[in-house]
């Protein structure tokens, strides 16, 4: 053998060594949690027993990135060990989470990135049929879009919660790359019309300007059905992300079309319990306000004078009158914070209402 050679076997050993210790400690892990489930079902009394706890979660990430030293980088830690927590969640009890499908869409993605690929995930058409699964007890959870970086909040989301008696139990954003799909090697001046939803089409506005200014654009339900589209005529290609890509066997003609390089998109976790602290949290609550000149003022001083930092501020039109509106307010903190505490109770007495959405921990990853 060369010196290569024995260098090379000799390393092989320790990689081998160090998988057989991850393996052990990663059963080991798992046995841990299977014992939480048997104390948590022990002291249940025959109520509900709440497996997934999004605090605690949080929590663990974060510390798994606190304490990375590397080579490998933080996020992509915590995303290993975002898996074995979804594998060993799985082992308790499993999971089914219901998102806006169909299947290869973003949020999909969304759903993965967040509880990881051992939960059961359920496609579903609508952002409405979404909430009614959860408030039906058929999902533990939910994940829908609730803002784009480019393209601002997605309304029908925030209108969904002014009825619905769940609560936002986590956020995750996903950095939304589109690309230009076909599963035919087409050239430029053989492509004759392009698939994607309508917020994709207007992400890539400008760059479809400038390299296919003259191509009929078709908005569809979702990237997936554009991508499905594109397979069934000749001459069709979509703009979708890369699980469209696999699930469709379809190549890049070009990739990353977006028009803003940064273009991000915010996904909720919604479900019926209110999530503990987790020690950077965040909360979401929806205020009707009085019609009254500086009504939208007197919501926001109580903020001013506690400190407490706002992080969004939308205005939607209120069902309840003409020309009535509700706020959407997301700011740091949790709603058992003391100073969060006296900002509620300062905008109560101004206000015809005020609905606690969710405290929920900040994204982590």
């Amino acid at each position: 053998m060369t010196e290569e050679s024995k260098e090379l076997a000799k390393l092989r050993t320790q990689i081998d060594e160090v998988d057989q210790q991850i393996q052990v400690l990663i059963n080991k892990r798992a046995a841990c949690a299977q014992r939480v489930a048997e104390v948590k079902q022990a002291s249940a009394g025959g109520k509900e027993v709440q497996y997934y706890r999004p605090e605690r979660e949080a929590q663990v990430l974060r510390s798994v990135m606190e304490r990375n030293t590397g080579p490998m980088p933080d996020e992509d830690v915590a995303k290993l060990f975002r898996e074995i927590m979804s594998c060993c969640l799985a082992l308790e009890k499993p999971m089914n989470v219901a998102f806006l499908g169909p299947e290869g869409t973003y949020t999909h993605a969304a759903a993965l990135k967040h509880f990881g690929h051992f939960v059961k995930v359920q496609p579903l058409s609508a952002i409405d049929e979404v909430f009614r699964e959860v408030e039906s007890g058929q999902s533990s959870y939910g994940v829908v879009p609730v803002e784009n970086s480019t393209e601002g909040m997605v309304n029908h989301t925030l209108d969904s919660f002014v009825n619905s008696p769940l609560y936002i139990a986590g956020e995750v954003k996903l950095r939304i790359h589109h690309h230009l799909l076909s599963n035919e090697k087409l050239e430029k001046n053989e492509i004759k019309r392009v698939y994607s939803h309508q917020q994709s089409l207007a992400q890539c506005r400008k760059w479809l300007d400038v390299n296919f200014p003259n191509v009929e654009r078709v908005a569809v339900s979702s990237n997936a059905e554009a991508a499905r589209l594109s397979v069934e005529e000749s001459g069709s290609v979509a703009i979708a992300g890369d699980m469209a890509a696999e699930r469709y066997e379809l190549d890049k003609l070009f990739e990353n079309v977006e028009d803003q390089p940064d273009n991000t998109t915010r996904f909720l976790i919604i479900g019926t319990k209110v999530v503990p602290a987790s020690g950077q949290d965040k909360t979401s609550i929806l205020v009707s306000a009085k019609n009254k000149p500086g009504s939208l003022y007197h919501v926001l001083e109580p903020f001013h004078q506690q400190g407490v930092s706002l992080t969004r501020l939308e205005t939607r039109p209120s069902h309840s009158g003409t020309w009535a509106y509700v706020f959407f307010i997301d700011f740091e903190g949790h709603i058992d914070d003391s100073d969060v505490q006296k900002v509620i109770g300062e905008v109560s007495a101004d206000v015809v209402e005020i609905k606690h959405l969710g405290s929920y921990p900040i994204g982590v990853l």
